[in-house]
């Protein structure tokens, strides 16, 4: 609206829009938008790039990058017959004391599975081979072994140990995670900080156990470096028949354990420390951008402030949203406020039309109407910003008729 001068006559403001406009509000936000776009297509990139590597990952019959069909070339070229099963029962009734079971990915076996695929493998007399597992995976397939949290920086690593195997292979890249055992007739090899990255344990029935702390040397990609083809063939090679185990989320057994798994347990121990760094990271930037709180400081103000500004800014804001209603009230109010002491009228009683409206006439020496007053005074809003500006013009009018000496 237009707020009325102390002369009576409307001064005219410049409109001023206090609600951003597109182009602040994308100043404000351009970061933030941009970090949620890098961030989806580094996601994005990530899981096509993971989806391509997932695809026939330790798969015999796989010619990928990461697929071990070079394994397999090579150990029927050395007599070694290669046999892939998905479920748990072919994998056991596979087992024997002729037959090296490697479990490709044995975190994904439930509790269930593992339990039963090392009690068919303690009594097979034959070798088992357990790639890259974790905790708590190890611990069932492999009792007396735990994996170490903190996992080898270098791939490849030397022997450090007397078995045969390891000593005839050289270097291989087996650097991944470190296990420690409680069997004092294992065989460590390939230590980093004092940890094995391979072990070998023997078993009563003249089979034996070998954990495999990374798939490296079983990955076509990767199996003529170092001495990783010499390893992963007398790993596999030392029975006539492999028996390659891909575990399947279709498989029968690997039904979820009634009561022994929550939901935290069904996530990988990755999730969860991403989730904690997401957390964190966002305290950090809560923190960074959050208003700082501390004592009040008095300080001199630049500049006066004029009380017109004042006027203008509430009457940009009446107008803003059409408040023509609460616009009159308060030109209304102020207007009897004044008037009131000049009339011999109280404060207390400024605002009540039978004690202003009487003295105010008196006071006019009957020039002023009462019911034309009492519009003025206390009529109902006006209807438009037009009769907004009338009943200012009309209520300075009546301020200057009453100061009139």
């Amino acid at each position: 609206m237009t707020a009325p001068t102390a002369t009576g006559a409307p001064a005219t403001t410049a409109a001023t829009s206090v609600t951003p406009t597109a182009r602040q509000t994308w100043t404000r936000a351009r970061g933030i938008v941009l970090a949620l776009v890098l961030l989806a297509a580094g996601a994005l990139t990530l899981a096509v790039l993971r989806s391509n590597d997932q695809h026939g990952r330790l798969d015999p019959r796989s010619a990928d990058p990461y697929g071990s069909h070079a394994v397999a070339a090579v150990l029927a070229d050395h007599g070694v017959t290669t046999r892939v099963v998905t479920t748990l029962d072919d994998a056991r009734d596979a087992a024997g004391p002729d037959t090296t079971l490697l479990i490709a990915t044995p975190d994904l076996l439930t509790r269930t599975q593992q339990t039963r695929l090392h009690t068919a493998t303690t009594t097979s007399g034959g070798r088992t081979v357990l790639v890259a597992p974790d905790t708590p995976s190890v611990g069932r397939l492999a009792p007396g072994v735990t994996a170490d949290p903190a996992p080898s920086f270098d791939t490849a690593l030397a022997p450090g140990c007397a078995l045969p195997a390891a000593r005839r292979a050289g270097r291989a890249e087996t650097g991944g995670i470190r296990y420690s055992t409680t069997a004092p007739d294992a065989d460590t090899c390939y230590p980093y900080d004092d940890l094995p990255t391979l072990l070998r344990l023997p078993q009563t029935q003249g089979g034996d156990t070998v954990v495999l702390g990374a798939p490296d040397i079983l990955y076509n990609d990767r199996l003529d470096q170092q001495g990783n083809a010499s390893l992963a063939l007398q790993l596999l090679g030392s029975r006539p028949h492999l028996v390659w185990y891909l575990p399947s989320l279709t498989d029968d057994s690997a039904a979820p354990d009634t009561g022994e798994r929550g939901f935290f347990d069904l996530l990988p121990s990755g999730w969860l420390w991403g989730t904690l760094q997401l957390f964190i990271a966002a305290a950090l930037a809560a923190l960074w951008r959050s208003r700082r709180f501390g004592p009040l400081v008095l300080e001199r103000l630049p500049v006066a402030i004029r009380a017109s500004e004042t006027v203008e800014g509430r009457a940009r804001l009446y107008r803003k949203v059409n408040a023509r209603d609460r616009a009159a009230t308060a030109l209304r109010t102020a207007t009897r406020t004044r008037l009131a002491p000049l009339v011999g009228v109280p404060a207390t009683r400024a605002h009540t039309p039978e004690t202003l409206l009487p003295a105010l006439s008196a006071h006019l020496d009957g020039a002023g109407a009462a019911q034309p007053l009492h519009d003025l005074l206390f009529g109902p809003p006006p209807g438009d910003d037009a009769a907004l500006v009338s009943l200012a013009d009309r209520l300075d009018a009546l301020e200057r008729e009453v100061r009139r000496p």
